[in-house]
């Protein structure tokens, strides 16, 4: 438990379940939507896949994760057919 404090004192924090659960999420879609759009030759759909595999690594915070995600989401919907 102490470890985790000087972590903390470091400026490291771990995340949260929600953003945890976010990031494995996104990662799936983006992962299916990759490789629909690959298969289809529909590059918004592939370069999206990428995007949803990807933003977790440049994005802390966990709301500004469900919006982005759910932003990205609606546009492989959008895009699928």
């Amino acid at each position: 438990m102490n470890e985790l404090k000087q972590l903390e004192s470091l400026g490291l924090v771990l995340p949260s379940p929600a953003y945890i659960f976010g990031a494995i999420l996104f990662g799936i879609i983006g992962w299916i939507a990759f490789r629909r759009g690959k298969k289809a030759s529909i590059a918004v759909l592939t370069w999206t896949g990428v995007a949803l595999m990807l933003y977790p690594y440049g994005v802390s915070d966990t709301w500004m994760l469900w919006l982005i995600g759910i932003a990205l989401s609606g546009l492989v919907y959008s895009k699928w057919n």
